[in-house]
């Protein structure tokens, strides 16, 4: 008999130098079993897998089996978003609560009912007793979209009812999860403060009167003050990122942990997930990072050849984070422009000068105007737009929020389109998501213990 306890033990590069290597399969396998990557057709365009009446993100036209480019449109319930965001400037108001509305009720609220709606969101605000000393601030997170995930799960045990998948649980579920999920996100960022930064923490909670914005700049600041301006701003910015169609990568998620019929919990802490990649919502996180490289790097924020040469090196790899992607620049959708984009870049330029972001936005502005060129050749078409994360970081920073918060901000505001689509999927769509993978291996006998031998490398 073996003693295993004199065995010799294996590290973890040992373990790992035996794995089989994922070698890249051969491109002409996709075209012969029509494998659709990344759930995109040949032309770029994703595979449609549903029906939704919650938003429409509109980009190009076809005509004639060609794409044809055309200027962005983004409707929540078929309300234009730049008409939500006007209708909410011209009567100098919070919008965000509203859209919440708008996207799980399908209907503008009267001003009898929002209010009534936002007394509700006060009461759902409140977190757990000891919910925060519990499950944030003794197990702190590096990540504060990891925190905000973990925080989600955590709210499944203080449920009594969590698994009911009845139409008016799941909408109690859903008002909990938006309401709560700013203060998650500000006690999470404080807890990696105090743990991984060593610095002092403060944890406030929400005050009753205050929009969901207001609120998240107040838990935000040790002194607990912002201008009505900022607030306005960090309103419009939840508005726009609340909702973006059912494909994208996190909402997809959702929908597709929603088939199976789990739990709210386990379906936005999905979500969560997926919109924590730098492909996807971190990709603001990853402009900033390309900014400030930029700006390192060029002498001259009015030299368009100088900066023209940087991001030409970027594209080639050779500077940057070495993946060749000018961030913030092209869309899966949008072809002309991205409405959300225009939106913000309005709002940048505003305050760019009078808080010292100028040369920030200028280079922004720059990257906008001389990447499409270059990334034409790769892409292979002409129309590249910048999209919605080339300008929100700088938003949020003239807004004093720290870079770990950006994409937790992202979360926080498309909870509410997340909620939508979850509760859209369970009433209409009665079948479990289950695409397929074409198989290409090989047939192998089976070999008995004794008569294997140790494979080198």
């Amino acid at each position: 008999m073996t003693d295993h306890n004199t065995d010799k033990k294996m590290d973890l590069q040992t373990l790992f130098c035996k794995m089989r290597k994922n070698e890249p399969f051969e491109e002409s396998l996709y075209t012969k079993y029509g494998v659709r990557r990344g759930l995109r057709n040949l032309d770029g365009t994703g595979v449609v897998a549903g029906i939704t009446r919650i938003s429409n993100v509109h980009g190009y036209v076809v005509n004639e089996y060609e794409r044809v480019p055309c200027e962005g449109e983004l409707r929540y319930r078929g309300i234009d978003v730049q008409d939500i965001v006007n209708g909410c400037l011209r009567d100098d108001r919070f919008g965000f609560e509203e859209t919440v509305w708008l996207l799980l009720f399908g209907y503008l609220p009267t001003e009898q009912e929002i209010v009534a709606f936002n007394s509700l969101m006060e009461e759902y605000r409140v977190l757990p007793h000891d919910f925060i000393e519990d499950m944030i601030l003794k197990a702190a997170s590096r990540d504060i979209m990891n925190k905000m995930a973990r925080s989600v799960l955590a709210l499944y045990s203080y449920d009594d009812n969590p698994d009911d998948l009845s139409m008016e649980n799941v909408l109690r579920q859903s008002l909990s999860l938006v309401a709560r999920l700013p203060s998650i996100m500000t006690a999470g960022y404080q807890a990696k403060k105090h743990v991984y930064d060593t610095q002092d923490y403060f944890i406030y909670a929400p005050l009753q009167g205050l929009s969901t914005a207001e609120n998240i700049l107040s838990m935000l600041r040790v002194d607990r003050s912002y201008t009505r301006e900022e607030a306005l701003l960090l309103d419009k910015c939840l508005i726009l990122h609340a909702e973006h169609g059912g494909g994208n990568n996190s909402t997809f998620s959702v929908r597709l942990l929603t088939s199976s019929r789990t739990d709210t919990y386990s379906a936005l802490a999905a979500g969560i997930g997926s919109l924590k990649g730098s492909w996807h919502g971190g990709a603001n996180i990853s402009v900033n990072k390309m900014l400030d490289e930029i700006r390192a790097n060029v002498r001259d924020p009015h030299d368009d050849e100088e900066i023209s040469a940087y991001l030409q090196k970027i594209f080639r790899k050779e500077a940057g984070d070495g993946s060749g992607r000018i961030y913030g620049m092209g869309h899966a959708v949008y072809t002309k422009s991205d409405p959300r984009a225009k939106i913000l870049k309005a709002e940048a330029g505003k305050m760019a000068e009078e808080r010292g972001f100028g040369e920030d936005f200028l280079l922004l502005d720059a990257i906008e105007r001389l990447s499409p060129a270059i990334l034409a050749s790769k892409r292979n078409e002409d129309t590249v737009c910048a999209n919605v994360d080339l300008y929100s970081g700088l938003v949020y920073r003239m807004l004093r929020i720290p870079p770990e918060l950006f994409t937790p901000l992202f979360a926080v505001s498309r909870s509410a389109g997340w909620c939508a689509h979850r509760m859209e999927e369970l009433a209409t769509c009665h079948r479990i998501m289950r695409p397929a993978y074409r198989a290409n291996l090989d047939q192998l006998p089976y070999v008995p213990l004794a008569e294997r031998k140790e494979k080198t490398n």
